[in-house]
């Protein structure tokens, strides 16, 4: 049986960062295009692409790149010119969200169905499938046992997030930002309205919450979960933040690719990595050293999960630090005051076991410090903290030189050399060790030569730049790409009705769901010139505020009387609990002031 290949999914905001994901372990990195990615501040042009690309592809690591939003009918042309342009440099995938991306006549490169495409059942993922995507990027809500489910239906890998920011609502089914600002999370525009402070009351003015931030999820951490998800099927391990900054990726990459590099080396007969070369880096990775909301592993465990918002600050937390001796001059911390404000300071001393701030603070006695910035760690990761190198096995004898890699790409070097007896005989492996800031170390050497053969030092040198730049050459030759999955005839789609939050926002994508069995169309609301004459749902949840505030309506008797309002400045929302299937909707009323 063949062993499943196991991907360490990396974010990048550009091509400085991608690069430096690939140094420290990544088996792939995805990064934005030029326009149409979910984070639209993270753009990059083709000629970054094409750069991580070339570095990427040394250690057999994947470029993924995002074209995941709605794409408006006046913008066909643009993004097929854009595909063809990524496909032309060699990026492995394409990351999409819009189906009209399946019927643009695309050259043959691999699609990948983002998590904008909501995968939460089998019927779904199957359908993708079948229609041409060659791995599909899960939701986040799911528990183990619905990963499961999914990856025994289909044969193609399946992703999942695994560490970073968290969105409240079913991905490509967010439409707050819209519907009050004009800002198309389908877009890439995101104004994160769930990490505003709401006040929570009901239908009889009675307030259950004041001014907390109860749509603010933590950050996910699946990082003890790693192993439940690979016995799960999942295969591509993805890390949330081309947002991020360097420090970030580089300290989360590390830490992940430890973890499942421990659960390969456990299971040799079971699992391998997807890419190659030993990354070295020259720190300890700690996930809290990095941005983060707290943790909250989710729903994995189970749907019932509570304890998974940050009502207190959508603000990074940092770590807990156990004694202010641990600090730093300069270093940055946080707390929450008598008043549960959360509070934020620069050090400008230690001095014992006291702290000097940069300005009056009143830290309440027994409170829990947080550092958010510590400067000591942000200078040595300033610096360069990681290296990736690829064995090369080199064989020298009397008529050349082999050598081969541990990609399994094999040169061969014929010679036509001296035999001189009386030279003076040259130690040829530690020539061949001098690989310099090339990809490679010397893994092994073995010399079946005669011992009056001679070469040159300065052919010798000569002969092993060649050997590397074959190695290059052929690597660049025998790359395997992954292509466009063919489309399975008859292949419908598990509903007959779309509304506006499948996100059909052009004639390509319509026609092509009318193909597959959809009967009626609903488009996005993009796309529409009037705000329609009722309640809009603008977010879908499995997160619920009842259950997290200990309110759920399953366990308690309700004290307070519906429908519940979130209120917060001018923006007012209602909300509806679906209690059968666990999940709530957030729905802004068209009659509220929505400026």
């Amino acid at each position: 049986m063949a062993k499943r290949k196991l991907e360490l999914l990396a974010p990048a905001a550009n091509a400085q960062i991608a690069i430096q994901a690939v140094l420290h372990g990544a088996d792939a990195v995805y990064m934005g295009a030029t326009s149409h990615g979910a984070r639209k501040s993270a753009s990059n042009s083709i000629e970054s692409i094409a750069e991580v690309v070339e570095f990427a592809h040394q250690y057999r690591v994947k470029v993924y790149v995002t074209v995941n939003t709605i794409v408006y009918e006046n913008e066909l042309k643009k993004v097929y010119q854009l595909c063809e342009s990524l496909y032309r440099i060699g990026v492995d995938a394409i990351i999409v969200q819009d189906m009209a991306l399946l019927d643009l006549n695309l050259p043959p490169i691999a699609l990948h169905a983002s998590t904008q495409c909501d995968i939460r059942t089998p019927e779904k993922a199957r359908f993708l499938q079948d229609v041409g995507f060659s791995q599909l990027v899960l939701a986040r809500e799911l528990t183990l046992e619905e990963i499961r489910k999914i990856t025994e239906t289909v044969s193609v890998p399946v992703e999942c997030f695994v560490h970073g920011a968290l969105c409240v609502s079913y991905s490509g089914r967010c439409h707050a930002s819209f519907v009050t600002l004009g800002r198309s999370a389908n877009r890439g525009e995101c104004a994160q309205i769930c990490r505003m402070p709401f006040t929570l009351t009901d239908s009889r003015g009675r307030v259950l919450a004041k001014d907390k931030h109860l749509l603010s999820l933590r950050d996910f951490n699946a990082s003890d979960k790693i192993g439940a998800l690979i016995e799960a099927g999942v295969s591509s391990f993805k890390i949330e933040g081309r947002l991020k900054d360097m420090d970030y990726v580089k300290n989360i990459v590390a830490y992940y690719r430890a973890k499942i590099d421990e659960i390969i080396a456990s299971n040799p007969d079971k699992y391998e990595r997807s890419s190659f070369g030993k990354s070295s880096v020259s720190f300890k990775p700690q996930p809290c050293k990095s941005f983060n909301r707290g943790f909250t592993d989710y729903f994995l465990p189970s749907w019932k999960s509570v304890n998974i918002a940050s009502f207190l600050t959508p603000k990074s937390m940092g770590e807990i630090i156990s004694d202010i001796r641990l600090l730093h001059n300069g270093d940055g911390i946080s707390f929450f005051d008598k008043n549960g404000l959360y509070q934020g300071v620069h050090i400008n001393r230690v001095e014992g076991n006291k702290i000097i701030p940069g300005r009056k603070i009143d830290i309440p006695k027994g409170t829990v410090i947080h550092r958010t910035n510590d400067i000591e760690w942000q200078k040595m990761m300033s610096r360069p903290t990681a290296d990736r190198k690829l064995a090369l096995n080199v064989t020298l004898d009397n008529n050349g030189v082999t050598g081969e890699d541990e990609r399994g790409v094999k040169v061969r070097i014929l010679l036509d050399v001296t035999k001189e007896i009386g030279r003076k005989e040259i130690d040829y492996k530690s020539e061949f060790e001098k690989l310099g800031n090339t990809p490679y170390f010397l893994n092994s050497y073995y010399a079946s030569h005669d011992r009056d053969m001679f070469i040159p030092r300065s052919e010798i040198n000569e002969l092993r730049r060649r050997l590397i730049r074959y190695l290059d050459q052929a690597n660049l030759l025998t790359y395997p790409y992954d292509k466009r999955r063919e489309e399975k005839e008859f292949t419908i789609y598990p509903s007959k009705e779309l509304d506006f939050r499948d996100n059909v926002a052009n004639s390509v994508a319509e026609k092509f769901y009318l193909r597959h069995g959809v009967e009626k169309i609903e488009k996005t609301i993009e796309t529409k010139t009037t705000t329609p004459e009722k309640d809009i749902v603008v977010m879908t949840t499995r997160y619920c505020i009842l259950r997290e505030l200990g309110m759920c309506k399953k366990n308690v008797r309700p004290t307070f009387q519906e429908p519940l309002k979130l209120i917060g400045g001018s923006k007012e929302f209602r909300l509806r609990f679906n209690c059968s299937n666990c999940e709530m909707e957030v729905l802004l009323d068209s009659k509220c002031n929505n400026s």
